[in-house]
């Protein structure tokens, strides 16, 4: 097995919001791969006493835990006692019902020596190779459908589309939204490698439209993680006068890519 693991902040002078690991079980049967991407909040308060990186790193941690001990446990299964757990950490100091309580978008695969299983909640990307080489995308897409003029401003997401039906979800400090994500199983034979990647980093296909999923996963494969991120940067430093594809969006978001060849 390889593994290639990149994980870098958009502004140096802030803290990485992303989460990055992989689990390899003592038996050596297998493994997984965890990414999580913090959402920034707007200015304003959180009704939280933490920051979106100590969100990050306590369900990160949670979620490795649980992953690679819990093998009796499906991947929602394990997102959902992780929540739960990480919720019970502030619950006493913190307002978890605030809308905008500390949370992280999430992608999730773990393998054995028969199986492939797969999570994505929001929008981090899990991409699958087939031993022909055909990439799969897993995305969770509920908030790329939806229409601009429903995220015009942040009040407006917060109050009638932020883990709300008919809207997205993420991974704040409700248990149940596990059960929103996308989430399978595959053989372990369908699957040759993986790649997991926060929205900083699939912004090269996504934003900037250089290349399909394959193409970017070649990318990957092919160059390195690093590559990716760098190409990513050049992109962003590129459009900053015009603003065509970013938009709204930041300059340069925390970009993390998570790469293994099972």
């Amino acid at each position: 097995m390889r593994t290639d693991l990149v994980s870098e902040p958009g502004d140096p002078n802030r803290p990485n919001e992303d989460f990055a690991g992989v689990g390899l079980p003592a038996s050596g049967q297998g493994g997984c791969v965890i990414v999580l991407d913090g959402v920034t909040p707007p200015r304003g308060g959180t009704g939280c006493l933490h920051s979106v990186p100590w969100f990050t790193a306590r369900l990160g941690g949670a979620l490795t835990e649980l992953t690679v001990s819990g093998r009796d446990l499906t991947l929602p299964e394990v997102l959902s006692r992780a929540i739960g757990r990480t919720a019970g950490a502030h619950a006493q100091t913190c307002e978890l019902s605030h809308p905008r309580t500390p949370q992280a978008t999430v992608a999730l695969a773990r393998w054995s020596a028969e199986t492939v299983e797969y999570l994505v909640l929001s929008d981090s990307a899990l991409l699958l190779q087939g031993p022909d080489g055909k990439v799969t995308p897993v995305l969770d897409d509920r908030l790329a459908r939806l229409p601009r003029s429903a995220l015009a401003t942040d009040a407006l997401v917060d109050a009638t589309l932020r883990n709300k039906e008919g809207g997205f979800f993420t991974a704040a400090a409700d248990p149940a939204v596990a059960a929103r994500a996308v989430a399978g199983t595959l053989p372990r034979g369908a699957v040759r490698a993986l790649a997991a990647l926060t929205d900083g980093a699939t912004r090269w296909t996504e934003k900037f439209h250089e290349g399909d999923w394959a193409a970017l996963f070649d990318v990957v494969a092919k160059e390195g993680a690093r590559s990716l991120v760098d190409r990513v940067r050049d992109l962003e430093t590129a459009d900053r006068e015009s603003r065509a594809s970013l938009g709204r969006s930041k300059t340069h978001d925390d970009a993390t890519v998570v790469y293994v060849e099972l």
